[in-house]
């Protein structure tokens, strides 16, 4: 132990010694040049480094620079800038006078992606070809980076003529090995109109073949969104695929990509072209879709005993700069998207087997397929959606077969004071893709049909043999289960908000029925007047008669939370008995003046 001891001294001397004497022989600063050169020769970019370097021993030999700044060719903004930078460098090249970075390190760095810090070559100047290999340098020195770092950063992401992004607590830790093997870290999060997203990334890429071709995967990543005009409690999820990149086609290819958001969960896979036009396609699998965990505007049914709660609104700061279709992607990108879903939720209605094959071509979409089950009953909804111009244009078909009612309502925000089936065929255009739009500047007509259908609160059958009772007890009729209508058909026309019906038929148990009217779905108004006839009536022959060969109307108007009624069965009684009244008279007064006239022929024949 006696001899250990001073030997362990011995080492810590020579190690300090040898350190201490490198730092002394060695001047960070004769690098300056060569690090600037092989920046140049390497990529084209220009270092600039202000200040003297230096040297950092503990516990990590370093260099430690002052302000220092990258810049493209012909930019008007550096690439990347810094307040300070560190290079950890290996200890044993130093002996043999090169230079090995295992990392570089750069804190509160600025890195800008915009149109100012992009390269800008001179027109009409000849190029090399693009993979020609930069020439060794002549002096022996050699140039390795192991690992990158950057902490505390932002990073300023701009396209041309778009809107600038600032990712704020930016930190990125890349390590890669001799076979240019790379495992990257990645965390940061972005702040704009009100809205925070934060990410966090682990993944692995292989720049072997680079700039020719690059492959990796995502492993995890990590996101939240929350803010204005997203979920209460905001939308969380996570990300993974294996991707590559073909830069001599600029075409990309992603697979195995599995997406979580909130309680909805994606599979599927995609590829592209970033070559103009750029293009997508996409092919996703969903177990699960609830879309109303993801929009903010989604339908919500209140239950009985349920209480409105009050949601207090975040302050306004600024404005949000009205959104317009110049702001879309969608104008510059060719898409094809198939999507299955084994179940999704919108608006508070299940759809299962949800299938949807959509394209765009530069802003004309074309629902090529949209369709599903929908209780026990399917929907498909075909159609084109137009955002080339200012406002986006929608012409859709739907068709429904055997569709709830009541469910339906409560998803386009109606009253539920339907139930039955109801089946569609027609055609919608308009402005504007949301169902507010829909109800307020859509037009166009449909064929519709519904089955079993009752009103809410009103029992048209009760309601009728209760008026009939008040006038007369002279007949009567039996009470029956049927309370609804079996099967009523007829013609739908909306136009900017008022829901016109016309030529409406049906029938039910001892029921026949015909009718029209209006709904104005902005004013919350109604006005239907339905002609009822009713049989299965006993009694006084007459008023049997009269009731069942006489149309009732029935008049529904006003509010249609408050809607009001009128059934004049009495008048239809009483006007039926007077006009039999009057036609017996007159049948008398004809019989009269004939019996009249005979009997004064009889006199004029007389001899």
């Amino acid at each position: 132990m006696r001899r250990v001891t001073p030997t362990l001294a011995i080492l810590l001397v020579v190690v300090v010694a040898g350190m201490t004497a490198l730092v002394l022989l060695v001047n960070p600063n004769d690098f300056r040049a060569y690090m600037v050169q092989q920046v140049e020769q390497r990529s084209g970019y220009r270092l600039d480094l202000h200040g003297d370097l230096r040297w950092h021993v503990w516990p990590q030999m370093s260099i430690l620079s002052g302000r220092m700044s990258l810049t493209a060719p012909g930019a008007a903004q550096p690439v990347v800038s810094a307040e300070n930078m560190r290079l950890d460098v290996n200890l044993w090249p130093l002996l043999s006078h090169q230079l090995s970075v295992s990392q570089v390190m750069l804190k509160n760095a600025v890195v800008r992606v915009t149109p100012d810090s992009a390269e800008k070559r001179p027109q009409n100047v000849p190029q090399g070809p693009r993979n020609a290999e930069p020439p060794s340098p002549s002096d022996g020195w050699s140039f390795n980076i192991g690992q990158l770092k950057v902490a505390d950063s932002l990073v300023i992401w701009q396209q041309a003529g778009g809107d600038e992004y600032n990712f704020r607590d930016f930190n990125l830790n890349l390590e890669q090995d001799d076979h240019k093997q790379a495992t990257i870290t990645l965390s940061t999060n972005l702040t704009r109109n009100q809205r925070n997203a934060t990410v966090k990334v682990k993944g692995a890429l292989d720049a072997s073949q680079y700039p020719h071709r690059l492959s990796g995967q995502i492993d995890q990543l990590d996101y939240t969104l929350a803010g204005a005009d997203i979920q209460p409690q905001g939308i969380k999820g996570s990300l993974s695929f294996q991707g590559s990149w073909n830069g001599d086609k600029q075409q990309f290819a992603v697979t195995g990509l599995q997406l979580t958001a909130n309680d909805s969960s994606l599979s599927g896979e995609a590829e592209g072209s970033l070559a103009e036009p750029p293009r997508l396609a996409l092919n996703l699998h969903a177990t699960s879709l609830n879309l109303d965990n993801l929009m903010v505007n989604a339908a919500k049914r209140i239950g009985e005993g349920e209480q409105h709660a009050t949601v207090a609104r975040a302050p306004v700061i600024a404005e949000a700069r009205e959104q317009s279709n110049a702001d879309s992607p969608l104008k510059t990108l060719d898409l094809a998207l198939k999507l299955r879903a084994d179940s999704a939720e919108w608006r508070g209605l299940t759809l299962n087997n949800l299938q949807l094959d959509a394209s765009n071509q530069q802003g004309l979409m074309q629902l090529n397929t949209l369709k599903g089950a929908l209780g026990a009953g399917s929907f498909s909804v075909p159609g084109t959606v137009d955002i080339r111009q200012p406002e986006t244009r929608v012409t859709l078909q739907p068709e429904l077969q055997q569709v709830a009612i009541q469910p339906l309502l409560n998803a386009l925000g109606l009253p539920e004071s339907l139930q039955g089936t109801v089946s569609l065929s027609g055609q919608l255009s308009g402005e504007n893709l949301s169902v507010e739009a829909a109800k307020k500047d859509w037009q166009g007509r449909a064929a519709i049909s519904a089955e079993n259908l009752r009103l809410a609160q009103i029992n048209l059958q009760q309601m009728v043999r209760r008026a009939v009772a008040r006038v007369s007890n002279r007949v009567s009729s039996e009470e029956d289960d049927e309370q609804g209508i079996k099967q009523i058909a007829g013609q739908v026309a909306l136009n900017h908000g008022e829901l016109t019906f016309d030529d409406l038929n049906g029938h039910g148990t001892h029921l026949a029925l015909q009718g029209k009217g209006k709904v104005d779905l902005q004013q919350q108004q109604l006005d239907v007047t339905l002609g009822l006839k009713f049989s299965g009536w006993s009694g006084d022959d007459k008023l049997v008669a009269a009731l069942t060969d006489q149309a009732i109307p029935l008049r529904m108007f006003g509010n249609w939370n408050n809607v009001q009624y009128t059934l004049p069965v009495d008048e239809v009684l009483r006007n039926r008995l007077q006009n039999e009244a009057k036609s017996r008279l007159n049948e008398w007064i004809d019989r009269q003046q004939e019996m009249d006239s005979r009997r004064d022929m009889k006199t004029l024949l007389r001899p």
